[in-house]
């Protein structure tokens, strides 16, 4: 018998079992998958929720992050526009409705929101809310104060998402303009204003085994609700450029180190799934309950028709929400 009864019984990996998951052989990786699955299902059954990105303000931004094709430090040649305005943030949210989205992400670049940025996403969310109150609104806006996050909540943001991107100990070599504690403190400002955190990590860009298992562990005392695992997609351009460090193997053995480590909460197969896990997409959501839909913020995704097909395919269904009854509504 696998692990998986264990740990929905209230079992903790320790460290040292964690880093075992990623040491898996190839050989057994479909077991690995199974008791992952195991766990997905006791808390999700087959359903997989679904989000949407709208790029609400793009590029201009003076951080370094290494892997950012939106940093002024890279040489990307990537669309640079100020925040939209309130209409364009509220069709977002109706082709998100229309395409069975659970949660619509108002993702800005740049360090942090400044007061009349906040001003504009409120108001928009206001209106969101009035016409679509079951969409989950996840704002996406870097380091942000005490006072943006109370007007945040007052205005119906379900949710925050400020990524630590990786561990504490290999920050520095991915980002020196903002610093680790910087990213927990906002996470930790969203929870004090009953926002719930959403906080994930990106593999592949040149941290060891035990970076991984520990950023899986900080999310874990963190209590992310929601865990985005992405996958380096390398931008020309960008400080890393030329890393290629991962397989679809190596991806699904991450996924299920972060099942396993949080096997309770949201974990969201999201940006380079489809570079990086190519024909084994599929495999992820015997993992993963929840998938971006769309394209990202400076990278493509696939079409969504495929995304559906997929689900489809596998017989999952998509989480349902109020406005999901029609499938007349879905775009493709």
């Amino acid at each position: 018998m696998g692990i998986a009864p264990r740990i929905i019984d209230g079992y903790t990996l320790t460290k040292e079992e964690a880093l075992e998951i990623l040491h898996t052989p190839d050989n057994r990786l479909l077991s690995l998958i199974d008791d992952a699955y195991q766990i997905r299902h006791h808390y999700y059954g087959n359903n997989v929720k679904l989000n949407m990105i709208l790029n609400a303000k793009s590029g201009l931004c003076a951080e370094d992050c290494g892997y950012c094709g939106q940093s002024t430090k890279a040489d990307t040649g990537c669309s640079q526009y100020a925040l939209v305005d309130e209409q364009t943030l509220i069709r977002g949210a109706d082709a998100a409705v229309n395409n069975q989205i659970g949660t619509y992400c108002i993702v800005m670049s740049g360090r942090k929101p400044t007061n009349r940025e906040v001003e504009r996403v409120t108001s928009a969310v206001g209106e969101i809310k009035a016409q679509h109150p079951e969409l989950k609104i996840c704002a996406c806006l870097g380091l942000a104060t005490d006072e943006q996050a109370k007007k945040l909540k007052a205005a119906g943001v379900d949710r925050y998402n400020h990524n630590i991107n990786t561990s504490e100990r290999y920050h520095d070599e991915v980002v020196t303009t903002h610093s680790y504690k910087d990213r927990v403190n906002t996470i930790a400002i969203m929870k004090e204003h009953h926002i719930s955190p959403c906080s994930g990590v990106i593999c592949g860009m040149g941290e060891t085994d035990e970076d991984i298992v520990n950023m899986a562990f900080a999310l874990k005392e963190i209590d992310a609700d929601s865990i985005p695992v992405n996958f380096l997609h390398a931008i020309p351009g960008t400080k890393f450029e030329d890393k290629d460090e991962l397989t679809p193997n190596r991806c699904l053995k991450i996924l299920a180190l972060f099942r396993f480590v949080n096997p309770t909460k949201e974990i969201r197969v999201s940006g380079g799934r489809e570079v990086n896990l190519r024909t084994l997409q599929p495999m992820s959501l015997y993992i993963a309950n929840s998938i971006f839909v769309g394209d990202y913020l400076v990278t493509n995704g696939q079409p969504n028709a495929e995304d559906y097909r997929m689900i489809q395919d596998l017989g999952f269904e998509i989480e349902q929400n109020a406005f999901t009854n029609d499938p007349s509504l879905i775009e493709a």
